[in-house]
């Protein structure tokens, strides 16, 4: 497994005009230009994707895809459009796909398996509501998501774990219930694969992540990296996360 840490920004609809979106890209790309001890991932809006097919020490991200390559299916985004644009990632499973777009595992393990016929690599987004155990709500959404995923796929695969209650609501989950859940998940993987490839999955942690604690996680809770959400739309606070995280 490469050892950099996976920094991802989620920009969900954010930002409404191309010039603010190119803006803030340019910013970000500047600032990480010379950036060689971690991988950074900007996942924008599809519509400003085709702003950003250049060159770039940034990687591109989708925020969602449909589990067909092409068809009659009005407003939905083909993986292989996103392969197009230059994208390496996409994002499946995000919990306000789940909640707003009543999401279900199944569709979410249609969409992995078209991800990765089309050679993007998923972004799993797992999470508990506040008050679940840990392990109780991700134990199962890994079970059915992976479902007739193979070893040699599941690697490319990388997880990243959101817990519900701390997507946007400043209130972060503490590095030491982060690490439980991302040692839940290597065992999850470990029974249904094995303990090698296991080793192998990029495991993030997501919800609330500032400059001031994202070293908590990667550095203390040894998590792979991070999925941003609102801090990644100031170029200045997203750029402070990446250094906290390789200095």
């Amino acid at each position: 497994m490469d050892h950099k840490p996976l920094i991802i920004a989620n920009w969900k609809m954010n930002p409404i005009t191309q010039k603010e979106a190119e803006h803030l890209f340019g910013s970000v790309e500047k600032e990480v230009r010379r950036v060689k001890e971690a991988e950074i991932v900007i996942c924008p809006p599809f519509v400003w994707l085709s702003s950003f097919r250049v060159k770039s020490k940034i990687q591109l991200g989708g925020q969602d895809c449909f589990w067909e390559e092409k068809g009659a299916y009005t407003s939905q985004i083909s993986p292989l459009m996103l392969k197009n644009l230059g994208c390496q990632y996409v994002i499946i499973g995000h919990s306000e796909r789940r909640k707003h777009f009543q999401e279900n595992d199944e569709i979410i393990n249609r969409k992995i398996k078209t991800a990765l016929k089309t050679r993007l690599r998923p972004i799993l987004c797992l999470g508990e509501e506040m008050g679940d155990e840990i392990g109780l709500r991700i134990g199962e959404q890994l079970e059915k998501d992976l479902m007739g995923i193979s070893e040699a796929r599941i690697r490319e695969i990388v997880i990243a774990y959101e817990p519900i209650w701390a997507i946007g609501t400043g209130i972060p989950c503490s590095p030491d219930e982060a690490m439980k859940a991302a040692l839940f998940i290597r065992k999850t993987l470990t029974k249904s694969y094995n303990r090698s490839v296991a080793e192998k999955v990029k495991i993030l942690y997501g919800g609330s992540v500032t400059s001031q604690n994202a070293a908590d996680y990667v550095k203390g809770a040894g998590m792979n990296g991070l999925l941003v959400g609102g801090a990644s739309l100031n170029a200045t606070e997203f750029v402070k996360i990446i250094e906290r995280v390789i200095e």
